[in-house]
């Protein structure tokens, strides 16, 4: 193989503010030397941003200092010379009303600060939920070489004698509290255990989801997905990233390089394997659109919706990502479908796909089981369409009750997340464990921003029986750390007209995953009567931020992108700002 032609340092983009030798080169390469940087680091060097998400208002990235440091450090090593920059950091604790409204928002600032400023290639440091995709959509939007570090995943959490899970413990002790079985003292005490180190979910949340997508996708090194944050190999993993970044430059090996349509598969099939969260078919859809790469729903049915999951953690099982790691991680997961990969496609490492794999060894098959005897079989996330979801809505089997996955039932309808939380601890509620709780104007524009409440709370009077699960079916996303027969996504969602808005105490609704249906028995006509008296709800602000995000957002079945952001503009040098 004849390698790649290595660019010339003149060619280098940075070297259009700092290789002039006019009033402007002055200024750029003056100020940038009040910080101590000697005259040698303008000459030539490829210049690395990091983009950096690091907030204290952001635990997961709380840690992210001194992954800067490290990365800084190999790029230094490789001969180049790294700029840290920050931007916007969404965390999903404390961000409201939901930290997906501002992923788009992120994904702004990434793109333009890269493209206004004199970098070559960047590294972007991701942990928390969201900072991935946006991170990842607005560098693929700009295209310049890029390469993804994730935090890692927190320590296990540690309980007496029992281990937690983050996120994935928090909805099943609430649910404890509610149903009276666990004392408010003893939920208290867990919170100080669940939480133990830096680090992202350590359940297989979104968050390590996503980081696994990362690696799956080639834009991470092998390893990206499960080291601790607070394990040394991370920080090794980002001083390789940093010494990589570099020599990307040196053979413009870009983001769009990396992300083909055939990486995307790679990544919906390992998306299965994993047992991952719903919010990754939302993402991987978005950050597609930003590299012109045509990713539908039916792409996650038809490529992976009958592959088996693997992965025994929770929520879907009962390990935690700390177990993850020590069984080898996410490239023994990829080497056991190996065979239904595309193997030969170019990753950031400078190998293959193929080659990434060839040394991975399981060291704990309670954790992660072989592809002959899989942890779940047809594990896959379910695309469902009817008249309730026109455009699909989406359902992940490895976390919902076999025996209600197929189901018929009795709406009890909740018109927004405000009258569910005034209605599903009255013990006057009209439910059983049969009907099926339907909740409104929680998507991309009803919330806005499709907050994770898709995974209602029963009511008290059914958890007193034992009962842990009902069909649950809205517009809103669902955390990767919750469990149950959770129907998400439904598009088009109620807030922009869709059936769902239409649904009222008492229709019949019938689920059937097998056969991907989702069906409300109400008759068109009595659908159009119902229609004609509907209007939409009247959004919080009406101007800022929140109208542009209303005004242009997409469905989820298109990954709720706003529409003009979608597509490759280029990290094209801006004129001078002098």
């Amino acid at each position: 193989m004849t390698p790649p032609e290595r660019k010339k340092p003149q060619d280098l983009r940075s070297q259009q503010w700092f290789g002039r030798q006019d009033r402007d080169g002055f200024a750029y390469r003056s100020w940038l030397k009040g910080k101590g940087i000697p005259h040698d680091q303008f000459d030539g060097r490829p210049v690395i941003g990091i983009c950096n998400t690091f907030s204290e208002l952001t635990p997961c990235n709380s840690h992210f200092r001194t992954i800067a440091e490290q990365v800084k450090i190999g790029v230094y090593e490789a001969g180049g010379f790294p700029l840290e920059f920050p931007v916007m950091s969404l965390g999903e604790v404390m961000l409201r009303p939901t930290a997906m409204l501002y992923r788009n928002l992120t994904s702004m600032d990434v793109e333009e600060s890269i493209r206004g400023n004199p970098m070559d290639g960047v590294v972007l440091l991701m942990g928390c939920d969201k900072t991935t995709p946006a991170l990842i959509m607005g560098a693929a939007s700009a295209d310049l070489p890029t390469i993804g570090v994730s935090g890692g995943p927190m320590l296990n959490g540690k309980w007496r004698g029992q281990e937690l899970g983050s996120g994935t413990g928090v909805w099943s002790m609430s649910e404890q509290v509610r149903a009276g079985t666990l004392q408010l003292a003893e939920f208290l005490e867990a919170e100080s255990c669940m939480h133990r180190s830096h680090g992202h979910c350590m359940t297989m949340g979104t968050a390590s989801t996503m980081a696994s997508m990362v690696e799956a996708l080639g834009l991470g090194l092998p390893g990206n997905a499960a080291y601790p944050a607070v394990d040394g190999r991370r920080n090794v993993l980002a001083r390789m990233a940093g010494r990589r970044i570099v020599e990307m430059v040196h053979t413009d090996q870009k983001i769009s390089d990396i992300l083909s349509r055939e990486a995307f598969e790679n990544a919906i099939k390992t998306l299965a394997a994993i047992g991952g969260s719903t919010n990754a078919v939302i993402h991987l859809i978005a950050m597609a659109g930003r590299l012109g790469v045509q990713l539908t729903l039916e792409d996650f049915d038809r490529l992976a919706s009958d592959l088996p999951c693997l992965v025994n953690l929770q929520p879907s099982g009962e390990h935690l990502m700390e177990d993850f790691c020590y069984a080898g991680g996410l490239p023994v997961v990829m080497k056991e479908i190996e065979h239904l990969l595309h193997k030969d496609l170019p990753t950031v490492s400078g190998h293959t796909v193929a080659e990434n794999l060839v040394s991975a060894q399981n060291h704990d098959p309670r954790v992660i089981k072989p592809f002959a005897a899989p942890f779940k079989d047809k594990a896959g996330i379910a695309v469902l369409r009817g008249n309730l979801a026109p455009r699909g809505a989406v359902i992940k089997p490895s976390a919902a009750t076999p025996a209600l996955l197929v189901h018929k039932g009795r709406a009890v309808v909740f018109e927004n997340i405000e009258d569910f939380h005034h209605r599903i601890d009255d013990e006057n509620l009209d439910v059983d464990e049969h009907c099926i709780l339907v909740l409104k104007n929680c998507g991309p524009k009803g919330y806005p921003g499709m907050a994770e409440v898709g995974n209602m709370p029963l009511p008290p009077k059914i958890l007193r029986k034992g009962i842990t699960d009902m069909v649950r079916i809205s517009d809103a996303r669902m955390s990767g750390t919750a469990y149950g027969t959770v129907v998400l996504h439904t598009a088009p969602e109620a807030a922009a007209g869709g059936v769902l808005a239409l649904v009222e105490n008492g229709d019949l609704i019938e689920l059937n995953v097998p056969q991907r249906a989702l069906h409300l028995h109400v008759s068109d006509e009595v659908l159009a009567e119902r229609r004609a008296r509907w209007s939409p709800p009247q959004p919080r602000l009406t101007s800022g931020y929140w109208k542009l995000y209303t005004d242009h957002v997409l469905q989820a079945d298109e990954g709720a992108d706003l529409d003009f952001l979608r597509g490759q503009r280029g990290a094209f040098v801006p004129r001078d700002n002098h």
